[in-house]
Formats: C-alpha cells, sequence, structure tokens
C-alpha cells in the first residue's frame, strides 16, 4: 500500500508527525509526503520536521504567499502531477488549510480516495477560508476520521454517509502525550526569556479575521499590552507584516520573540498562566496541557472546551480580553472527550486493515 500525505501548515506537521511515526512501523505500507511549501519560514516548517523526527518531503512544492485561490489552484495543479506519477492508494489530508482542500481536490478528480484527518469541525462562520476548506474536503472524502461527539453529529446533519464517518479521537493528544515529556528534557526556551513557570501568559495571533483587520488587531494588542502578567508573543510573519503596516507597536506587557518550534511551544504551554490565542490548535493544547484558554475569535470549532468552562471565546474585544484575564478558579477534570492517545493507531489500522491493541 502506497499513502500520499498532503502537508503544508505548522498543525498539519505536527498531526503527521504522529501517524507518520504509525506507518513507518510497518514495512508494508510506503508514504509519501508532499509538503506544499504553504508555511515556508525556516522557524514555521523546517524546524518543526527536525524536532518530530518527521522524514524530509518527498516533494517540497514551494508555493505560497499568494492570494488564497491562486495558492489553493497552483497547489492543486501541482499536487496533482505527483499523484499521477506515484499512483497512491490513499491521498491523506489534515486539517483545513489551502493545502488540505488543494490535496483533497487534486486526489477527487483522479479518483483516488481521500482521507481527511479531523472532519466535522465547523464555525458555521463562512467567511473564514478555513471553514469553506473543511466543508468542501469533508464532502468528497471517502473516510473521514472524525475527533469528537460534535463532529460526528456535524457530519450527520449534512447528510454525509455514516459508513465513511470513523470517530477515533484527536491525534493531537497523542502528540501532546508523546512530546510533553520531551519537552521537559530538551526546551530552554524559559531560561532564555527567564520567563517563570505560570507567571506570563502566552499568546498567539495570526488567523486571517485578526491580522487582515486593522481595528480588531489593534484592539487585541491593546489588550495584551495591559494584561496583568507578561504575555509572550511568538510573533507569526503575518502578523508582524501587518503590525508594521498598520503602526501598531508592542509595548506594554507584551514580550515579542520569534516563532519557535514545536518542543518549545509546548514547554511554553505547560508553564503559561493562561493561553490567549486564535489557534484552533492551540486551544486544544491548553486543554491538554490543563492551562485556561481565552479565543481570540467570535467562535470555535472545539465546542466542547467552552461547555466544560476551559475556554473562553472572548472575540477583538480589549475589555472581554482584559476580562478573561482576571478570571480564576478553572477546573479541569480527566475528560476523555478527545480519546485516550491511540487515534494514531486507529487512523493507520482503518487506512490499512491492521489489528491494534487498544
Amino acid at each position: 500500500m502506497k499513502i500520499a500525505t498532503v502537508i503544508g501548515a505548522r498543525p498539519q506537521f505536527i498531526k503527521a508527525s504522529m501517524v507518520s511515526k504509525e506507518i513507518a512501523k510497518h514495512k508494508n505500507i510506503d508514504e509519501i509526503i508532499i509538503h506544499t511549501g504553504q508555511h515556508f519560514d525556516n522557524n514555521m516548517s523546517h524546524i518543526f520536521f527536525e524536532e518530530m523526527g518527521i522524514a524530509e518531503p518527498d516533494y517540497n512544492l514551494d508555493i505560497h504567499s499568494l492570494s488564497h485561490g491562486a495558492m489553493t489552484g497552483r497547489q492543486l495543479e501541482e499536487i496533482e502531477k505527483v499523484l499521477i506519477l506515484e499512483k497512491p492508494d490513499w491521498l491523506l489530508v489534515y486539517g483545513d488549510t489551502n493545502s488540505t482542500l488543494a490535496g483533497a481536490l487534486a486526489a477527487s478528480k483522479l479518483h483516488i480516495p481521500v482521507a481527511h484527518v479531523e472532519s466535522g469541525l465547523r464555525s458555521y462562520n463562512r467567511s473564514m477560508p478555513e471553514e469553506i476548506n473543511r466543508v468542501l474536503t469533508d464532502h468528497i472524502s471517502d473516510l473521514l476520521f472524525v475527533p469528537t461527539d460534535a463532529a460526528l453529529a456535524n457530519l450527520k446533519r449534512e447528510g454525509v454517509d455514516e459508513s465513511k464517518i470513523q470517530k477515533v479521537g484527536d491525534v493531537m493528544y497523542d502528540a501532546a502525550l508523546y512530546f510533553g515529556q520531551i519537552s521537559e528534557n530538551k526546551s530552554t526556551i524559559l531560561d532564555k526569556y527567564k520567563l517563570i513557570p505560570k507567571q506570563y501568559i502566552l499568546s498567539t495571533i495570526h488567523r486571517q479575521e485578526n491580522t487582515e483587520n486593522p481595528v480588531r488587531l489593534k484592539s487585541i494588542i491593546s489588550a495584551l499590552s495591559d494584561a496583568p502578567l507578561q504575555v509572550v508573543l511568538p510573533l507569526h510573519p503575518r502578523t508582524k507584516k501587518k503590525l508594521v503596516e498598520n503602526n501598531i507597536t508592542l509595548n506594554g506587557q507584551i514580550l515579542s520573540i520569534e516563532p519557535v518550534g514545536f518542543i518549545d511551544m509546548v514547554m511554553l504551554e505547560k508553564n503559561a498562566n493562561k493561553i490567549a490565542t486564535d489557534s484552533g490548535g492551540i486551544q486544544k493544547e491548553a486543554f491538554f496541557h490543563k492551562i485556561p484558554c481565552i479565543t481570540l475569535r467570535d467562535e470555535t470549532e472545539w465546542v466542547e472546551l467552552v461547555e466544560m468552562g476551559v475556554n473562553k471565546v472572548v472575540g477583538a474585544s480589549t475589555e472581554q480580553i482584559k476580562e478573561a484575564f482576571n478570571i480564576s478558579d478553572i477546573l479541569f477534570d480527566n475528560n476523555t472527550v478527545y480519546g485516550k492517545g491511540n487515534t494514531s493507531k486507529q487512523i493507520v489500522r482503518m487506512l490499512g486493515r491492521y489489528d491494534y491493541e487498544n
């Protein structure tokens, strides 16, 4: 069996690292990795391959810094060429990026079965390009791996054939368990920036809805600048560019640092007092490490976290963000809403028809 995996952005590198490790255990499964180049900065891409032990991509398409339509179209064109050459039995995609949709479209037009990891998530905000990507990918996929009951219910409501849907848990939980201990032994990020555990807030900002809207971006930065604790902000290249374009200064409590690899990011997450982010993946990582999360968006796909009271959605309101900074006594239980940490094994089992012990 040959599996072609399409990746292009940080969250996909993390998810794919766990599934690829599982695939590598089986000599009769070959994996071809196609990196679209969507995240091309060394700190956003290459460092993740090194840290996670992912093999260098078999194909690097180097497609980035284009509009959504142009990027998706170019990726589709180049992925199609690879698939015609390699003739895989499955095309495996992750999440909700342009790379996800381009890979799924290219494979479906060539009648190659598509498997989508992290299916069924919905924000119901069609202004988000990620929402369009995930909905379209789900409806052309042949095997849909869903992480939660909510995701499963979403697909059923949309009329997706239930025989295609498999609830397997969240592969990010596998990664949190695997890399959590590694970060303790390898990361020196706290010492580098003289950070005291639980005495800082970790923040990330990269979503188009925040970075492309100067009013929202200024509002968020204003709240971070006036936070009750120091705010550590690994600065995404897109966000850095928009801050300069809109003459927004990082001052007050904000400590801006370069983007970090996953091992350092896990260490920052585990030791934060709170996490303020517009990232879907980091919302979950906060939960895995039992850190209260403040979501800098108007909605979230991870509705179960809001229902459990461990994630507060505040949008870009300066006042709501500042209020959330002062919330205390948030309780975490041992809820297995995202599975048992064996999602990667289940995915490979279903793709390759292998038997595993849970």
